[in-house]
């Protein structure tokens, strides 16, 4: 099928209909997610074998992803307790990354 200048794209999502960056759980957890994504990068091309392992990585992100879930949940009217669980959620994911990961180490 050839699209016309007056078609829209298609796009397929995960059962959402607009995959925009829309609210401010998607705006924080993306900017934490570029954070690790930014320490993983530096912290692999180092020539010392790195000190954390990808696990530590993946369970920062899997908890971006929870927060991001409640946060658009409690946005989409779910109520005070999904925006209360998405702030719990992000403060755990930032103390995580700060006691496993230590970003701000200088070796």
């Amino acid at each position: 099928m050839i699209a016309s200048p007056g078609d829209k794209p298609v796009c397929h999502h995960f059962g959402a209909e607009d995959a925009d960056l829309e609210t401010i759980y998607d705006w924080v957890t993306v900017a934490i997610f570029a954070g690790l994504v930014v320490l993983f990068l530096q912290r692999s091309s180092r020539d010392a074998p790195p000190r954390d392992s990808m696990w530590q990585y993946l369970a920062a992100s899997a908890g971006c992803a929870v927060a991001n879930y409640f946060g658009n949940e409690a946005v989409g009217g779910r109520g005070v307790v999904y925006h209360l669980l998405a702030v719990a959620v992000l403060v755990a994911t930032l103390v995580y990354i700060h006691i496993a990961l230590r970003p701000l180490d200088k070796g």
